[in-house]
């Protein structure tokens, strides 16, 4: 136990250390943008000394070290800053659509890791016979496949031509009617877990096989222990340890294509937030919603790692 917790320790330690390591990437990259955020409020309309007292105001003259300061200063209050003309708040912008971009996440990785545990499984006790052959074949046809190309294709076919599924329009509260959620959700989700599936797919599948050629696995065959029980209560878990490793990196990418899913299936999300920054020149809109999701991505892969100890008793003891 005093183990479990020492490392559950050095995970929350390390947290602060790479939020902080991320905040000064993320700043001092957008430091470099050639962009005048005082014409960019203002307009290009506005004068040189309009332009001049804006900045002064803001602390845009100051050195970049005393800006970043002031940045902290101000995220530590919760302050991401404002854009646009009318000031609008960076912080209520990503309020909204951060859950977007999190519930699209979160359906397209239940989809993927149910659909990659049962074609896993079912490739791994089935090896080399036809079953594990077709699901090879798909899981390979699944990672090559861009979620980009999958989307277009499912707007063409069950929007345009069938008209089964929304490719756009308002996205309905769950609470509300989770029957028009589901279907205004259906298409990015699946469109993002497909090349997740596919790797799951093919890791479970090694995983699952590895353990079933273990002696303990013969052992509790030989003692009469019926097939699905060991499976399901050793062989699985067992086997599912290389796989959450794999998960919590593919986490990475199911935020990264949410974003690009996002703006093809017009989702007001975080990828709708950035684009409307990069395209109206909005940087402190894009400086936040780049960090704002590099965060998310940390806290999210710390999760996965405080599972990977509980799963694996191993660990607990290093």
């Amino acid at each position: 136990m005093n183990n479990l917790l020492r490392l559950i320790g050095r995970r929350l330690i390390a947290l602060p250390i790479m939020i902080f390591g991320v905040t000064i990437l993320v700043f001092f990259i957008m430091a470099l943008s050639p962009i005048d955020q005082a014409y960019q409020v203002l307009g290009e309309n506005a004068t040189e000394a309009q332009a001049e007292a804006y900045r002064a105001e803001h602390g845009l003259n100051d050195p970049v070290i005393v800006q970043y300061g002031n940045y902290m200063v101000g995220l530590c209050q919760g302050d991401l800053g404002s854009y646009g003309a009318n000031n609008a708040s960076v912080g209520e912008r990503i309020a909204s659509a951060l859950p977007i971009t999190l519930q699209l996440t979160f359906m397209g990785l239940i989809i993927a890791v149910i659909l990659a545990t049962i074609l896993g499984v079912i490739s791994a006790l089935y090896r080399d016979r036809w079953p594990d052959q077709v699901i090879r074949v798909f899981s390979i046809a699944c990672i090559a496949t861009p979620s980009f190309w999958l989307a277009v294709l499912m707007i063409l076919l069950f929007s345009s031509m069938l008209g089964w599924l929304p490719a756009s329009g308002k996205l309905p509260v769950f609470g509300e009617d989770p029957v028009g959620w589901i279907r205004r959700m259906a298409m990015p989700a699946i469109a993002l877990a497909v090349p997740v599936t596919g790797q799951l797919t093919r890791v479970i599948r090694t995983s699952m096989v590895e353990e079933l050629d273990k002696d303990y696995v013969r052992t509790a065959l030989g003692a009469g222990i019926p097939k699905s029980v060991v499976i399901a209560r050793n062989v699985l878990r067992n086997a599912l340890i290389t796989p959450v490793t794999v998960l919590g990196l593919r986490i990475g990418y199911l935020i990264g294509g949410a974003v690009v899913i996002e703006v093809i299936f017009n989702l007001p999300g975080m990828g709708m937030a950035i684009l409307s920054g990069i395209q109206s020149n909005y940087v402190m809109l894009v400086q936040g919603v780049v960090l704002v999701v590099a965060i998310t991505f940390i806290f999210i892969n710390i999760i996965v790692d405080m599972l990977y100890i509980l799963i694996d008793p191993r660990i607990r003891t290093v």
